[in-house]
């Protein structure tokens, strides 16, 4: 199953495509990981990218849709896959839909992750990180955040981004530039939604009901 997974910052996309990496071996392609990939080999595509990233510029959508079709003609894709971080406009939903039709392929779903976004903020301003080993931590089931790091003993500390304004300001950006993506796949009956705000075990439940479909 081809997979284009959408949630807002925190829902818990990398958490679910994780588990369906593990059980269904389907790769997990990120733009991100994409683009570093490329710049670190030196493909064409990969050094034109290279160009902007260095002049702190965005990368063109032509650009990043050259890499993505790249990858997702490489066989380990043909089983299925899941994109996160891509689409993320209508233009790029467009761009995608021709790139994987011209390799015989087309997306299956689009599983959308919801969760309100007040209980977003709350989510993600209460994570720390930790200086020693990079894990995010949440709080316990009673509410309490650790002191040190669970998994090494270090440090925690509050990201920047994790900080009330940044997060609000994160989502209003998602919910700004997805809003028309949920709707183009909703039109094209692809978008298939669950209920993000449940333990991560219940949701992964519908994530593998839709696979199994």
């Amino acid at each position: 199953m081809n997979i284009v997974l959408l949630g807002a910052p925190g829902v818990g996309k990398g958490t679910q495509a994780a588990r369906i990496v593990a059980k269904y071996g389907f790769p997990h392609i990120s733009t991100g990981d994409i683009l570093r990939k490329a710049v670190a080999d030196g493909t064409p595509l990969g050094l034109e990218a290279k160009r902007y990233m260095d002049a702190g510029e965005l990368v063109p959508d032509e650009v990043v849709i050259g890499l993505v079709e790249e990858r997702l003609t490489q066989s380990d894709t043909d089983a299925g896959f899941i994109l996160d971080g891509f689409p993320r406009t209508v233009v790029q939903a467009d761009a995608l839909s021709e790139a994987l039709a011209r390799n015989g392929k087309a997306i299956d779903a689009a599983v959308s992750i919801d969760v309100d976004s007040d209980k977003l903020v709350a989510r993600l301003t209460s994570r720390r990180t930790c200086r020693d080993c990079g894990a995010i931590l949440g709080p316990d089931a009673d509410g309490v955040l650790p002191e040190t790091c669970r998994t090494c003993g270090g440090e925690l500390y509050q990201r920047e981004d994790d900080t009330v304004e940044t997060v609000t300001n994160r989502l209003s950006v998602y919910e700004r530039s997805t809003a028309p993506l949920i709707e183009y796949y909703r039109d094209k009956g692809l978008l298939r939604e669950i209920d993000g705000d449940r333990p991560v075990d219940e949701v992964f439940s519908d994530v593998e009901a839709l696979v199994a479909g």
